[in-house]
């Protein structure tokens, strides 16, 4: 499968930083603590450099990416993200999904891994951003008020959605997919940066194979299922 995204991409935005301030950080510590002494200035130079290489040791940790193996049962819908589920509902009615739906909510701590995935195959019909605010992302209060991008598809079973939205941290969402772009099940397509929650909506007729509290897997879970 190819794919669209990638999250080493979105990784070397930061990691360039860090890693060329780490290198200069480490030289000056060196020249420090040889030539000018084992001052204050020494010490503020060393605490720099062990605080500037652990966000970068955190940075490569928080965008891996691991290869995930996507179900090829046909009726099967897999997690759009990595997390826990937060919440299962059924809708009469919401502005993210035409018609009464099934929502399921999954929260993204610092911990998981942040790489969003299409739950089926089928074409984008719509990609809409809209900014809000940063809240923390684990209370449900914030679907609606936190900055937020929806991504509604038309698949052989109906309309679907998935939602980013940001949280307390993420302060950024990447969707790299436009209107009328196919999505295989399973397909990398964006990814919500240090902390988020992301939203599925479902058609009526899925049967939502999870619980609350479950952890999940972007891709590798199967989170609901229509039947034959």
């Amino acid at each position: 499968m190819t794919h669209r995204f990638s999250a080493a991409t979105e990784a070397w935005k930061l990691r360039r930083f860090t890693l060329s301030a780490s290198v200069c950080l480490g030289c000056l510590v060196i020249v420090a603590i040889f030539f000018v002494g084992r001052g204050l200035f020494a010490a503020v130079l060393l605490t720099a450099w062990v605080l500037i290489a652990a966000v970068d040791v955190f940075s490569a940790y928080f965008f891996r990416d691991p290869v995930r193996s996507i179900t090829p049962e046909a009726g099967a819908v897999v997690s759009p993200a990595d997390g826990t589920v937060v919440g299962i509902e059924d809708l009469p009615s919401t502005s993210h999904y035409p018609g009464p739906c099934k929502r399921l909510s999954i929260f993204l701590s610092v911990f998981n891994v942040h790489v969003n995935r299409a739950p089926f195959d089928g074409t984008v019909e719509s990609v809409a951003h809209k900014p809000g605010e940063f809240k923390n992302a684990m209370r449900a209060d914030t679907t609606d008020v936190n900055e937020s991008n929806t991504i509604r598809m038309q698949t052989a079973r109906g309309s679907m959605t998935v939602r980013q939205i940001s949280g307390l941290i993420a302060r950024r969402i990447v969707c790299k997919v436009k209107v009328g772009e196919t999505l295989a099940k399973g397909e990398k397509f964006g990814m919500i940066k240090f902390g988020s929650r992301t939203e599925l909506y479902l058609p009526t007729d899925a049967e939502i194979c999870v619980k609350l509290k479950d952890k999940v897997q972007g891709g590798a879970t199967v989170v609901a299922r229509f039947p034959e």
